[in-house]
């Protein structure tokens, strides 16, 4: 199911562009990739633009990254509304429908990764696939 959606505009909450310390990863491991998106359900009465029959999302991916030489972290987060459908939990959402949620925080991520990375490592950006 396809979810009519309003957007609030996505916020780079944290990013963090660091260089890689393998002597400090040797002591105490080396950083795996993470990505964690999270929903949260907003009450219609806390939000301006809601009006009875939608539902707030408020929804967060948190990232870390390590690459070769580097090790991106941060979040991103976007407030959405769920427009002529209530939502009272999140298992009441599809598969389908948190991924089409979470794409604009997917797509900004990629594009701080390759913007960061071109300007930092003076070549080509890095894309991310996912």
């Amino acid at each position: 199911m396809t979810l009519t959606l309003e957007r609030e505009q996505e916020f780079v909450n944290q990013f963090h562009y660091d260089a890689r310390n393998y002597e400090w990863e040797k002591e105490n491991g080396t950083p795996e990739t993470n990505l964690n998106v999270q929903f949260q359900l907003i009450p219609v009465d806390q939000l301006e633009k809601a009006n009875e029959g939608d539902t707030g999302l408020f929804a967060t991916l948190t990232f870390l990254i390590p690459l070769e030489n580097i090790v991106l972290s941060g979040f991103v987060s976007q407030l959405n509304y769920v427009r002529g459908r209530v939502v009272e939990e999140q298992t009441e959402l599809e598969q389908e429908e948190m991924a089409q949620i979470a794409a604009p925080l997917f797509d900004i991520l990629k594009r701080l990764v390759y913007e960061t990375t071109e300007v930092a490592l003076d070549q080509p950006g890095i894309n991310l696939e996912f």
